[in-house]
């Protein structure tokens, strides 16, 4: 199981950030520091379950930043275009996750996200090495929630004690991934520590330089 965001694909910066800003209050028609605050404050609502759509995303945004509704159809299509270009990934991952389907490992993906990323997930380079997918925004709960964990792991079938959780650290993720039974790893942000997380903690345990360390791990018998 593979967290998405600072595992796969590098974790959002503060530049990429500010782009963003800049097209959305382009799109709204409102102060770029309008779309910053409302981004801001709205980081649980985007990603807990409150919003089911990239369009209720849109919605919700012009609502939060006092804009015209006229504007919701343009800020959608900002979120579609960012999400397509945040689900990018280098070669080496997708070389990585290929390598671990070979061997015969089933892999799932389990993400904090906001609609507009698990809308763009199936057009991804990413989509078709994973069995399953789950994104928080269509199950109301963000990570560490078990019901998370539990959820994926009930679509594999497969046993927590068999199941090795592999993420960055954001979320708190890797301890509510060993609270569920499973057997964490840690690896390194993908972009740099200066990239944004959200609810990280403390780690101690296992630790991989990168996901592509993953498959050599894993037949080295890592945590098997």
């Amino acid at each position: 199981m593979l967290d998405l965001f600072g595992t796969l694909v590098a974790a959002p910066d503060i530049t990429e950030r500010a782009a963003a800003v800049i097209e959305l209050s382009f799109a709204l028609g409102v102060a770029r520091e309008t779309v910053d605050v409302a981004l801001s404050r709205s980081w649980r609502v985007r990603h807990d379950g409150t919003l089911r759509s990239g369009a209720a995303l849109a919605a919700y945004l012009v609502e939060r930043c006092g804009a015209s509704a006229d504007h919701v159809a343009s800020a959608a299509s900002v979120f579609r275009r960012l999400a397509a270009t945040r689900l990018g990934t280098d070669e080496s991952v997708c070389r990585a996750l290929a390598e671990l389907r070979r061997s015969g490992l089933r892999l799932a993906l389990l993400s904090d996200a906001s609609p507009d990323i698990a809308e763009a997930w199936n057009a991804s380079d990413l989509a078709s090495y994973f069995e399953v997918a789950l994104f928080s925004c269509w199950k109301g709960a963000v990570k560490p929630a078990p019901s998370l964990f539990d959820r994926v792991l009930v679509r594999l079938g497969v046993a927590p004690g068999n199941t090795v959780y592999c993420g960055d650290g954001g979320g708190d993720e890797l301890a509510g991934a060993q609270r569920s039974g499973m057997r964490p790893l840690r690896v390194t942000r993908r972009g740099g520590s200066h990239r944004l997380a959200f609810g990280e903690t403390p780690w101690s345990g296992g630790s991989l330089p990168a996901v592509e360390s993953l498959p050599a791990a894993l037949a080295g018998g890592w945590a098997l």
